[in-house]
C-alpha cells in the first residue's frame, strides 16, 4: 500500500512530463505501419503488390496517399483500402501495384501514412527484377518477311480548309442579298417611264408628310417625280436642271417641234416648282389644299406629255434593240469581272489570315504538298536486320540486296548481307550493311578496319556520283549509349546526262562495332531541306543494338551495385 501510494506522489510531484511520456509511448504502440510485398523478385512488367497495414482506434485518422512515389518502380493500380475490426480496433490495408521494366535490383523507398495529426514512414523494400529468358534452341528463327504492298491512308482534308469554306459561304451569302436589293431597284426603275411616275405618285398619297405639315418633304417628292419623268422620256438632263433651265429647253423643244407640248402644261409646271422651291429652300407656307391640287396638276402634265410623245420608228426600235443588247453584255462581262474579283479577294484574304497563323511555307505545303512532309508524317517501320541484329526505324523497310554491286547503291567488299531504301538522287536514300571479313581480318587493330570500311563507303559514294566531297569525321553516341564512329559532310551529285546538280547533297555514315561485325548506317539526302533533316535526325535516334546475353550478365552485377 505504501509503495502504490509513493509511485502516485511522484507521478503528482514530477508533474506532466511524466504523463506526456507515458500518453506518447502509448500512441506509438497503438499506430504501428507493417509493410509487406508478395514477392521480392519479378519478372519485367511482371506486378508486384505491396500492402500497407495500420491498426488504430475508431475516433482516428488514417490516410494513405494515392500519389505515392515509388521510383525507380512505376504505379499500376492503387486499389481500394481494406478495413476489418477485431477487438474495438479497426484494421487499414492499402495495397498498390508495381511494376519494372528494366532489369536489375531495386529499392521500393520508405512510404508516408498520416495519422492523426502526425505521420508514419514504412519499411523499404529491397526487389530483383529479372529479364525474360529465350531459349534460342527451342525457338524457331524466322527469316524477314517480304514487303507487302498496303491501301495508303484516306485522304485528310485539314481543318484550315474547313475555315477556308466557311469564309466563302459568308461571303457568297453577303454577296447574293445584295445583288438581290440591287435586282429590286433595278426592276423599279425597269417599269416604264410613265407607270414608274403613276406609281410613285400613288406612293406619295400614301405618305404621311401632309398630315404632319411637311410640305418641304412632300414637294420634294413631287418635284423629283415629274423631272424624272422628264428626264428619261424628254430631256436626259432634267434632273441635274434647275426649274428655270428645264422650262427654258421645254420650250425650245415645243418651238424645234420634236414634242407637241401644251403651253398651258409648261407655265402651270413653271408655276409649281417654283412654288416647290420657294417651300423648299423660303419655307413659305402654303393654304390648305394647294398641295393636292397640285399633286393633281403635275399628274395631268405627265398624262399629256405622256400623250404627246410620238411613236418611235423602226430605226429607233432597232437602235433600241442593240442598245438593248449591248447593255446586256456590258452586264455580263462586270458580273464576270465582279465574280472574279471576288474570288480573287477571298483567295488573298484567306491566304493572309492562314499564313499569319500557320506560315506561308505551310500553306504552300497544304496547297502543293510536300513529299518529304508526308514521309515524315506518314507510316514508320521498326526493324530488325542482319545477324548480328540493327533495330532501325524508317519511313520504308529496307529490302535486302544481292550481292551484285550496283551504281544507285553503296556495296561494301567485306558487306555479308545489305539493306537499302531508295536510291542516291532520290530525297531520301537509307542503306545499312553488315560486316564480318574486316574484323577477322584483323582483330589486333581494329581501329584499321574501321578507317578502311569508312574510306570504302565514301569511296563508293563517288563511284556513285559524287562530286566535291567535304568530309567530316567524329566520335558518335547516342542518348541510349550506343557509340560508334561518324563520317558526314555534303557532296554535289554528277547527273546521268554529265551536267552537276546545283542542290547539295548531305549524308551521314555511322559505324558500330558488335560481336566481331562492323554494322554500318549510311543516309544520303538534300541538303537545306527541313523535312529531310528531321527525318534523318528520327532514323538516327531510333537505332538501335539488340543486347547480347553475354552482355546482359555483365550488365547485372552493375545495377545490383
Amino acid at each position: 500500500m505504501t509503495k502504490t501510494t509513493n509511485i502516485f506522489t511522484k507521478i503528482y510531484t514530477q508533474g506532466w512530463p511524466v504523463v506526456c511520456l507515458l500518453f506518447f509511448i502509448a500512441f506509438s504502440a497503438s499506430a504501428q505501419v507493417i509493410t509487406t510485398a508478395d514477392t521480392t523478385s519479378i519478372k519485367i512488367g511482371e506486378e508486384l503488390r505491396i500492402s500497407f497495414e495500420v491498426q488504430a482506434d475508431s475516433i482516428d485518422l488514417v490516410v494513405f496517399p494515392d500519389q505515392q512515389s515509388f521510383l525507380p518502380l512505376e504505379v499500376i493500380e492503387s486499389y481500394a483500402t481494406d478495413t476489418t475490426y477485431s477487438n474495438s480496433k479497426i484494421n487499414y490495408r492499402k495495397q498498390y501495384g508495381l511494376t519494372q521494366f528494366d532489369s536489375g535490383r531495386y529499392i521500393i523507398p520508405r512510404q508516408k501514412i498520416i495519422f492523426n495529426n502526425t505521420f508514419f514512414l514504412s519499411d523499404s523494400i529491397n526487389v530483383q527484377v529479372f529479364d525474360v529468358a529465350i531459349d534460342t534452341t527451342k525457338q524457331k528463327m524466322f527469316d524477314i518477311k517480304p514487303a507487302m504492298v498496303v491501301a495508303k491512308a484516306p485522304f485528310q482534308v485539314p481543318a484550315s480548309i474547313y475555315w477556308l469554306v466557311l469564309l466563302i459561304g459568308v461571303i457568297v451569302v453577303v454577296w447574293y442579298f445584295l445583288r438581290r436589293k440591287k435586282k429590286k431597284e433595278q426592276a423599279k426603275k425597269q417599269l416604264p417611264a410613265y407607270q414608274e411616275a403613276l406609281v410613285a405618285l400613288k406612293e406619295l398619297d400614301s405618305t404621311p408628310y401632309l398630315l404632319q405639315n411637311d410640305a418641304k418633304e412632300y414637294y420634294s417628292l413631287l418635284t423629283e417625280i415629274v423631272k424624272r419623268y422628264l428626264d428619261r422620256e424628254v430631256d436626259d438632263t432634267a434632273l441635274e436642271s434647275t426649274t428655270q433651265e428645264l422650262i427654258e429647253r421645254l420650250n425650245t423643244l415645243k418651238k424645234s417641234r420634236n414634242f407637241d407640248f401644251k403651253s398651258k402644261d409648261i407655265k402651270l409646271l413653271d408655276t409649281i416648282l417654283k412654288r416647290a422651291d420657294l417651300v423648299k429652300f423660303a419655307k413659305m407656307q402654303q393654304g390648305s389644299g394647294q398641295a393636292q391640287a397640285d399633286r393633281a396638276t403635275i399628274q395631268e402634265i405627265i398624262s399629256n406629255t405622256h400623250q404627246a410623245i410620238p411613236e418611235p420608228t423602226q430605226e429607233e426600235l432597232l437602235q433600241d434593240t442593240l442598245y438593248l443588247r449591248a447593255l446586256q453584255k456590258k452586264k455580263l462581262r462586270k458580273k464576270i469581272v465582279v465574280a472574279g474579283s471576288s474570288i480573287v479577294l477571298v483567295l488573298i484574304i484567306s491566304t493572309a489570315i492562314f499564313s499569319s497563323l500557320y506560315g506561308f511555307g505551310t500553306l504552300k505545303e497544304t496547297v502543293f504538298g510536300n513529299s518529304l512532309k508526308d514521309t515524315l508524317d506518314g507510316r514508320w517501320y521498326k526493324s530488325q536486320y542482319g545477324a548480328p541484329g540493327l533495330i532501325v526505324t524508317t519511313p520504308e523497310i529496307l529490302v535486302r540486296q544481292p550481292q551484285e554491286n550496283s551504281r544507285d547503291s553503296l556495296p561494301s567488299s567485306s558487306s555479308l548481307s545489305r539493306f537499302i531504301s531508295g536510291a542516291i538522287g532520290d530525297e531520301l536514300y537509307v542503306s545499312l550493311s553488315i560486316a564480318k571479313a574486316a574484323m577477322q581480318a584483323s582483330q589486333e587493330n581494329p581501329a584499321l578496319d574501321v578507317d578502311s570500311e569508312i574510306e570504302q563507303a565514301l569511296e563508293d559514294l563517288e563511284n556513285a556520283g559524287a562530286l566535291n566531297l567535304v568530309v567530316k569525321r567524329e566520335a558518335f553516341s547516342s542518348e541510349e549509349g550506343l557509340k560508334g564512329v561518324k563520317a558526314y559532310g555534303d557532296f554535289n551529285l554528277k547527273l546521268p546526262n554529265a551536267e552537276i546538280s546545283e542542290e547539295k547533297m548531305s549524308y551521314e555514315i555511322l559505324l558500330f562495332d558488335q560481336q566481331n561485325a562492323l554494322q554500318m548506317v549510311t543516309i544520303v539526302f538534300e541538303r537545306d531541306k527541313q523535312y529531310a533533316n528531321q527525318i534523318k535526325e528520327r532514323i538516327i535516334s531510333s537505332i538501335e543494338v539488340p543486347v547480347s546475353p553475354q552482355a546482359q550478365n555483365k550488365k547485372q552485377p552493375q545495377d545490383a551495385q
